[in-house]
C-alpha cells in the first residue's frame, strides 16, 4: 500500500465510488459479501487497492496545504515542479493561531516584530503526489489557498 487505508466513515461517503471500483474488477456485491467472509485478506488488498488510488486522485489535484499549530503556519503551493512554502512564525507565547482569538491577535498584528516570515521553493522527489501526502501525514490540510495567497502578495514570493 502506498498511502494508508481510507478511514470507515470515508469509505462509507465513498461507497458508489468503491461499488464501481468492485464493477471494474468483475465483482458483483453477492461476491464481495463472500471474498469478505471467505477471504478476508482479499477483501483487505481490494479496500488497499481502492483507498490507493482515491488518494491518487485526490492528491493529484492538491494544489494548496496548510499546517497550521499554536505558533506557527507553514503554507504550501504545490506547483508543477516544485512546492513553495510560506513560514510563518509568531513569537508571543499567547497566542495560539489556532483559535478565533490568537489569529484575530494576529490579523491585527501581522507586520508587528512579533512575526517571522521566511519562504522556501524545494523539487519534488521522484514522486510528487508521496511528498504531498507526507505533509498531509504531519498535520497539513488540503485548501483553497487563500492564506498562501494572501501572504504571497505581502512576501513577494
Amino acid at each position: 500500500m502506498k498511502y494508508s487505508r481510507l478511514t470507515r466513515e470515508q469509505l462509507e461517503e465513498l461507497h458508489p465510488e468503491f461499488i464501481n471500483f468492485l464493477a471494474t474488477q468483475s465483482i458483483t456485491a453477492s461476491e464481495w459479501e463472500e471474498i469478505k467472509t471467505g477471504k478476508p485478506e482479499v477483501a483487505e488488498q481490494e479496500l488497499d487497492v481502492f483507498s490507493d488510488l482515491i488518494w491518487e486522485g485526490v492528491l493529484t489535484r492538491v494544489t494548496y496545504l496548510e499546517n497550521i499549530s499554536a505558533q506557527q503556519m507553514h503554507l504550501f503551493h504545490c506547483e508543477k515542479k516544485e512546492m513553495k512554502l510560506i513560514s510563518v512564525r509568531v513569537h508571543n507565547p499567547e497566542v495560539d493561531l489556532q483559535t478565533e482569538l490568537g489569529f484575530g491577535w494576529f490579523k491585527k498584528n501581522w507586520q508587528s516584530d512579533f512575526v517571522e516570515y521566511l519562504t522556501a521553493s524545494k523539487a519534488y522527489t521522484e514522486d510528487p503526489n508521496l511528498d504531498k501526502f507526507k505533509l498531509i501525514e504531519q498535520g497539513a490540510e488540503i485548501t483553497r489557498g487563500a492564506l498562501f495567497q494572501w501572504f504571497a502578495e505581502i512576501v513577494e514570493i
